[in-house]
């Protein structure tokens, strides 16, 4: 059996930072199972994706080590005036966040908003 699971985070800090810890404990909790994970960042919770302001930043690289892909919404990365140059190296830019929701939707993720 496969847990593929798409969190979205749009929200403020205290969202962003549960997110990551039901990652942690997802991946935990999945012992010896296939999965993937699969973040997809839009709206306001851009900005903690920048190198300078990522809250947990040790965690979701240990993270990404494994099973965990970070999308990053260039819509919010532009409205927001940020340089992707400015993104933890584990973003990967999309062209738009909701988009990708609905693709990995439609390819079996289970979506969770914390």
């Amino acid at each position: 059996m496969y847990y593929d699971m798409l969190i979205h985070i749009d929200g403020d800090l205290s969202a962003f930072n549960m997110a990551i810890k039901n990652v942690n404990n997802y991946v935990n909790a999945l012992t010896g199972e296939e999965y993937s994970v699969a973040i997809v960042i839009n709206g306001n919770a851009i900005e903690y994706l920048r190198q300078t302001a990522c809250p947990q930043y040790e965690t979701i690289k240990k993270l990404c080590s494994g099973n965990l892909r970070i999308y990053a919404c260039n819509n919010a990365i532009r409205e927001h005036g940020i340089d992707p140059a400015e993104l933890i190296a584990e973003a990967v830019v999309v062209p738009a966040g909701i988009v990708h929701i609905v693709k990995l939707q439609r390819d079996g993720y289970a979506y969770v908003k914390p």
